[in-house]
């Protein structure tokens, strides 16, 4: 049996794993890292050509190794990933892959997980699966009758393909307005959200900010509430790549409509309008289906975390969860959840001894 399974090898993943075997977990024998994509590079690897360095919001360092100097041009789902899969190779870190864990169940002294390789079992689990293999789309009436594309954020591969169309971004986040700046040079689009935008304007994001927007998300977790996007707290930015945007009027917002239609959308006053394609910049959920057979959910629907730890069983890790789903958050997660089972499992072994 493992004393460690890492299921994930995106940041949060990386970050638990260096961590672990630094503090003397051997490699392969007592902690391995189990990654259902088939390289390196966690969900970076999927976004869309056209998302560039220059463009995201910044990329924490590992541990132990800076992010490379970048020029911005360079496409982020291929520069991150080559700087995840140098990291993996550096430090010789236990990634097995691909291989996607499908659930896990609790046995004696430990658990169980059944994976796309068999099973595993170890006697304790970060969990660090993060959320881009659960894109939200949400339901509305008509929605099965659209005729035109319905594509989420995590199908999107640039605003090519959408040329000469009307196209409807849903959503109040970050990748909306991004992709709302995007798709505007090529096509007409059309922008609703549940909420009027809330845009941060004359808020330096300091540390000291950091810490407070990390604090009201995790006062959420510890209550055991589904966690909220970061954007929900901080508002909306707008860089100076979407001036231009701003400019044109993409971001005159409207509020959603009531129900979808063979060839668009329908609002509650009877307006309605044409789309070629709905872009659902919905956000995702976090990808958590494979720990339901152990029952961690609260009946609000979240999983009450303290730290890292799962209220329910401390052997059980969160981290990219809640409070350290950003690249920063992830880091310390790792660091955090690997020292506590350290410490925990150190101690379940002098308890066996002394039995």
């Amino acid at each position: 049996m493992l004393d460690v399974a890492v299921i994930g090898a995106g940041q949060a993943g990386l970050s638990a794993a260096y961590h672990l075997v630094r503090f003397g977990f051997t490699p392969y024998d007592e902690v391995v890292v189990l990654d259902r994509n088939p390289a390196p590079g966690g969900a970076w690897q999927h976004r869309w050509d056209s998302l560039t360095m220059h463009d995201v919001h910044g990329i924490a360092n590992l541990p132990g190794v800076p992010v490379p100097e970048s020029v911005g041009a360079e496409r982020a789902n291929a520069f991150v990933p080559a700087y995840f899969a140098d990291y993996e190779k550096r430090f010789e870190l236990p990634v097995v892959r691909p291989v996607a864990v499908e659930s896990v169940r609790e046995i004696d002294g430990g658990f169980a997980l059944d994976t796309s390789a068999g099973e595993y079992a170890a006697a304790a689990l970060v969990n660090a699966t993060g959320t881009w293999d659960r894109p939200f789309i949400p339901w509305y009436p008509g929605i099965e009758t659209f005729r035109g594309r319905q594509l989420h954020t995590a199908d999107y591969r640039g605003a090519a393909e959408l040329s000469g169309q009307h196209v409807l971004v849903v959503g109040g986040g970050a990748s909306a307005v991004q992709l709302l700046a995007e798709v505007s040079e090529v096509a007409t689009t059309t922008w609703v959200t549940r909420r009027p935008p809330e845009w941060r304007t004359g808020v330096d994001f300091t540390p000291e900010y950091g810490r407070q927007v990390v604090a009201r998300v995790e006062e959420r977790v510890r209550a055991g509430l589904p966690p909220r996007s970061v954007v929900s707290v901080t508002g909306l930015h707008l860089r100076q790549q979407e001036q231009a945007a701003w400019d044109r009027g993409v971001y005159t917002r409207l509020p959603m409509f009531s129900r979808i239609t063979p060839d668009g959308v329908e609002w509650a006053d009877g307006s309605k309008q044409h789309v070629d394609t709905i872009l659902w910049a919905t956000g995702f959920r976090a990808d958590l289906a494979h720990l339901s057979p152990l029952h961690l959910r609260e009946p609000s629907g979240g999983i009450r975390i303290n730290g890292t730890a799962t209220a329910a069983d401390p052997r059980i890790r969160l981290v990219g969860y809640g409070p350290s789903a950003s690249t920063i958050g992830a880091n310390r997660a790792g660091f955090a959840a690997a020292r506590a089972l350290r410490d925990l499992l150190a101690h379940d072994e002098r308890q066996q001894v002394s039995a």
